[in-house]
């Protein structure tokens, strides 16, 4: 494989892991405050209003970063760069219409989609979100026509302004209107309107970007070497309804899961398990606000990989570099499980230690992150296999694997959340058996097109067992220390300390990490010449 292609890439992966992973974390912390203002039943409000959101933003744009990444990449591997550009515009008109179609929708659709899911309350939500899906689907343009030049640091300035405006906005807001209206409704509606504040300024960020950059975009495209080969705008926007529908609908299949979560768990607790409307609320609120927000925390560096994979693997095959394409998958397979399988096994481990720290007023909830922690492991591999899928033209494939793991999911769903003693948990168990089923789909199946040989070693045997181990360090640390000073908070920030060192001393001593991972990691050139000099690497 080029050095300079093989750089390239964990460079933009390294900008995108960092970047993600860091407005994750913001949009994590901000949670903790908006929880203590509304409680389980506001996140449960909350909850409801922003996935039926998702779902909308999905139908809108979310297949088009993807899209416009893969296609844009292609074209500049080819040196067309008038036909990328080309790329932007028609992508850019074609995501205002539906974002805007789709804004309306939600506006005028609030309270009969609140009443359809389950919780009434939840309209206010989706009336203040209905303004962010015409935003964020015109944000997507430009993160995938930068991300398709190879140029992933707008979209990662971006992301961190948009989130690092949202937490103040959003915890600022749920307490005005909490204040002036005494109602955890408007009090969420207030959380969520924090969204489209810090999604204008995304916007804001990358309309900067593009601006500053439109001098050398011009200058590439008159200094075309190659011969101009013009596509028309038909078919470009084709390509591109070709290249993002089957990535939509698979999106749309796991944002659809969520709408199944919270219409089942509503109906099944109440209609099947017995639980009252206030109690069902309660516990879909921890099942939202705690379960699914620390699961899917980590999947941040698998979603940035992916992000970064997809252009980059499709520029490699738009080359014929088979070679390049094959390493470019197993690194990205190994540095996604390298940080989800630890994750994993961490949260099961200290699952009911973790809530108590960080939710201090609403305790409950740490039972289902001990259940269901192992579906960070199978989330992150759908996710990064998704996008490598994506990036050698195989975009069905993701999409049927998701349909099949949501067919499994619906009936397990219904059985399990109506049996009392299971209630909640139920949803968690068909969460893992959705994310198992479809990931061991999209495996398969890139395995099979690709042909590659995959480094099961390094991606899944090293991490795991050294995860394991990273395991009893966190539980003998915690528990060791609680004996003699039963502070909860201090024994468990100590525990995941104990953990995260451990882990690295496991993985350096049976050679788990590639040089490639490494990098990744702020000083990572100084670190890697540091443990080849001492063999470690």
């Amino acid at each position: 494989m080029n050095e300079k292609m093989s750089s390239s890439f964990v460079k933009q992966a390294a900008i995108l892991a960092v970047a993600g992973l860091a407005a994750r974390f913001i949009g994590f912390l901000y949670r903790l405050p908006l929880t203590g203002l509304i409680g389980d039943e506001g996140n449960a409000i909350y909850s409801a209003g922003y996935y039926v959101y998702v779902f909308f933003f999905v139908l809108s744009s979310a297949g088009l970063p993807a899209a416009i990444a893969k296609m844009v990449s292609e074209r500049a591997a080819l040196r067309q760069y008038n036909n990328a550009h080309r790329v932007f515009e028609i992508s850019f008109a074609a995501a205002a219409a539906t974002g805007f179609v789709c804004a309306l929708a939600l506006w005028f659709g609030a309270k009969p989609l609140a009443n359809l899911v389950g919780v009434g309350e939840s309209y206010l939500v989706l009336r203040t979100l209905s303004p962010t899906v015409l935003i964020v689907a015109i944000i997507s343009v430009y993160r995938g026509y930068f991300q398709g030049m190879g140029n992933s640091v707008p979209t990662a300035v971006s992301q961190i302004a948009d989130q690092a405006v949202n937490a103040v906005a959003s915890v600022f807001l749920a307490w005005l209107l909490l204040r002036v209206t005494g109602g955890v409704a408007a009090g969420a509606a207030g959380g969520t309107a924090g969204t489209g504040v810090g999604a204008l300024v995304g916007l804001a960020v990358m309309v900067y970007v593009y601006q500053i950059s439109k001098k050398p975009i011009s200058a590439r495209i008159y200094s075309e070497k190659t011969a101009k080969l013009h596509e028309s705008d038909e078919m470009i926007l084709i390509e591109l309804l070709k290249t993002a529908f089957p990535i939509i609908v698979g999106t749309a299949v796991f944002s659809f899961t969520n709408l199944i979560d919270l219409r089942m768990v509503m109906d099944r607790l109440t209609n099947g398990a017995g639980f009252a409307y206030e109690a069902a609320k309660n516990l879909y609120g921890q099942l939202s606000g705690k379960y699914v927000l620390l699961t899917t925390l980590p999947a941040a560096i698998s979603t940035a990989l992916a992000t970064a994979a997809i252009p980059n693997i499709a520029a490699s095959a738009a080359q014929g570099e088979r070679k390049a394409v094959l390493k470019k998958i197993n690194t990205s397979l190994r540095l996604a499980m390298v940080i989800s399988i630890p994750a994993a096994v961490g949260i099961g481990v200290l699952g009911n230690q973790i809530i108590k720290l960080l939710f201090r007023s609403y305790p409950e909830g740490g039972d289902l992150l001990m259940i269901g922690a192992v579906s960070i492991i199978f989330l992150a591999l759908a996710q990064i296999t998704t996008g490598m899928l994506q990036a050698v033209g195989r975009v069905s494939i993701p999409a049927i694997a998701a349909l099949t793991g949501a067919a499994v999911k619906i009936p397990l769903n219904y059985i399990l959340i109506g049996v009392t003693g299971i209630n909640v948990r139920g949803a968690v168990i068909s969460t893992i058996a959705c994310y198992v089923v479809a990931s061991a789909i999209d495996l398969a199946a890139l395995r099979r097109i690709t042909r590659v040989r995959l480094d099961v070693t390094g991606f899944l045997i090293k991490p795991a067992v050294c995860s394991l181990l990273m395991g009893m360090v966190c539980y003998v640390a915690y528990y060791a220390l609680y004996y003699s000073v039963p502070n909860n908070s201090l024994c468990t920030i100590v525990a995941i300390l104990a953990g995260i060192i451990s882990y690295v001393a496991f993985m350096l001593y049976m050679k788990g990490f590639d040089k490639n991972d490494l990098l990744l990691v702020p000083m990572g050139e100084r670190i890697v010449r540091a443990l080849e000099r001492r063999r470690l690497l």
